[in-house]
């Protein structure tokens, strides 16, 4: 009994103090009396309890109503932030779809200025081994590609076609040390031949004759002599032109046009027309020259 009065001495105190007074104000608060000397000293010991009480129950609603509005804050932001991503992921896939229609608008507008056929075909994978550089396009044998077309944008010229299969091919690029065109210097008309020297490096300037008239800067053109790629397509760009007193052939860079690390659509030429050249029209033959009759002696 005394352990259990010992442990809640405190409680049995203050539940005294605030049970008299709310004793008293039931039995005597309705005649008004004057508070006596006992009664002063209790709502003196209490007014601190009181204040206490009061505050801390002022803290635990003002706690609670601050960890309420905070929660609401925090899931607000949290909204926020998804709905920003949201509207970033939107940004970046109209961004991607006005560049895409912006390319497909190019290459449709190239392809109707053409008198070839072209397949449009989106490129789906870079050959990751050193060599050869190509890349691989999802269209194939099915939508009638083959072997040896050649492959454009409207930039200009980016390969040609080393395998097929029914749903994709393999396409060789300009770069490649195999690839070979045959140009023109567009201002000139120098012929020539561009090979590939590397995925890292420019094209090569071949078979450019010593005399030709190049010069840095000028602009090649494919020739179509080499019946892969039609003529007037934009190859490159002439840079770092050497020429020898004494050799029979100048060299130089080609800066190609096509930045072939960027490709993402590009057109097969299905078919190429080739000019048909002019009938040259056959020699007259030569005048006959009359031959004259030989007179016997002593004929009249």
């Amino acid at each position: 009994m005394l352990s259990l009065l010992k442990r809640y001495r405190e409680l049995l105190v203050v539940s005294t103090l605030l049970i008299y007074p709310f004793g008293a104000f039931l039995t005597q608060g309705g005649r008004g009396r004057e508070p006596n000397v006992l009664d002063r000293a209790l709502l003196a010991l209490m007014a601190p309890v009181q204040r206490g009480l009061t505050a801390m129950v002022d803290g635990a609603v003002g706690a609670l109503d601050a960890y309420v509005a905070l929660r609401g804050v925090r899931e607000e932001n949290q909204a926020l932030r998804q709905e920003t991503t949201l509207l970033k992921a939107q940004l970046v896939e109209s961004a991607e779809l006005r560049s895409e229609n912006e390319r497909l608008r190019r290459a449709l507008a190239y392809s109707e200025r053409q008198q070839e056929t072209e397949v449009l075909a989106r490129v789906v994978g870079f050959n990751p081994v050193a060599g050869p550089h190509s890349v691989r396009i999802d269209r194939g044998e099915s939508e009638g590609i083959r072997e040896g077309m050649a492959v454009v944008t409207p930039d200009g010229v980016v390969g040609q076609v080393i395998r097929t299969t029914g749903g994709t091919a393999d396409v060789a690029l300009l770069t490649d040390p195999q690839t070979r065109a045959g140009v023109r210097v567009q201002r000139s008309r120098a012929r020539a031949t561009v090979a590939g020297a590397g995925a890292s490096r420019p094209l090569r300037l071949d078979n450019a004759l010593r005399t030709d008239d190049i010069v840095e800067n000028d602009l090649l053109v494919t020739s179509g002599a080499d019946g892969v790629f039609p003529a007037g397509l934009l190859v490159g760009k002439v840079t770092n032109l050497s020429r020898t007193e004494h050799g029979v052939f100048q060299v130089a860079d080609i800066l190609p046009v096509v930045d072939m690390t960027k490709l993402e659509e590009v057109m097969v030429i299905t078919s190429m027309i080739i000019p048909e050249r002019e009938p040259v029209p056959e020699p007259p033959p030569p005048p006959t020259v009359p031959v004259p009759t030989a007179v016997a002696p002593g004929a009249h």
